[in-house]
């Protein structure tokens, strides 16, 4: 994890170390906003069945896109992190020569 001290210092980046967090806190959302979808969906079919059940299907999808979506942007982050680390490590090799 990282430390309090670390906030105030540039030597490290925090993000990686928090993305985490955020990308399960984004799970929940997603989550939480995909039941409350299929019920409101399960309470539109009693007013119209066919588009009741298509807020349902549309919410159930949404769920699976959005953990998708989700996933990818915080790989996406790390990924840049991680592409920061590498060429710093490049850059050292070169300056020992």
């Amino acid at each position: 994890m990282f430390e309090f001290r670390d906030l105030f210092q540039w030597d490290r980046f925090i993000t990686p170390g928090i993305i985490k967090t955020f990308y399960w806190l984004v799970i929940a959302l997603i989550i939480l906003f995909g039941i409350s979808g299929i019920l409101s969906g399960l309470a539109a079919m009693a007013i119209s069945p066919f588009g009741g059940f298509l807020v349902v299907l549309s919410s159930i999808a949404g769920i699976v896109v959005g953990i998708i979506f989700s996933r990818i942007a915080a790989e996406f982050v790390l990924i840049v992190f991680r592409i920061n680390e590498h060429l710093g490590a490049i850059r050292d090799q070169g300056e020992k020569r």
